[in-house]
């Protein structure tokens, strides 16, 4: 028997669902390299979930507004930012090895 998360449902789903394609757009072929460029610039580990949106790294990269991943984010409920926080780390893990090799200082634990 493999292991199943279990399901929790998502309680604003529009603001979820708007910051999700927000940060898939981020992490998308044509601006992921963009994206950790504009950490590495910042200094923002891209583990650190909080300082990204604080730093509007989403927002400059998808062309949204200033605040609106930040703002979608804050909206969200405890259990919906856990996933969003769960979501987001698993973007970071699908990013090509050659580029995880290539910005390795964002990957670094601390």
């Amino acid at each position: 028997m493999g292991f199943e998360q279990a399901t929790i449902r998502i309680e604003k789903e529009r603001e979820f669902g708007d910051l999700k394609a927000a940060l898939g757009q981020a992490f998308s072929a044509d601006r992921v390299v963009k994206y950790l460029k504009a950490l590495d610039s910042r200094n923002i580990r891209i583990r650190n979930l909080d300082a990204v949106l604080t730093a509007n790294v989403i927002d400059s990269i998808t062309g949204a507004n200033t605040g609106t991943a930040r703002s979608l984010y804050g909206t969200l409920t405890v259990s919906d930012q856990a996933q969003m926080r769960e979501f987001y780390l698993s973007k970071i893990e699908d990013v090509e090895p050659a580029l995880r090799a290539k910005f390795s200082k964002l990957y670094q634990y601390y």
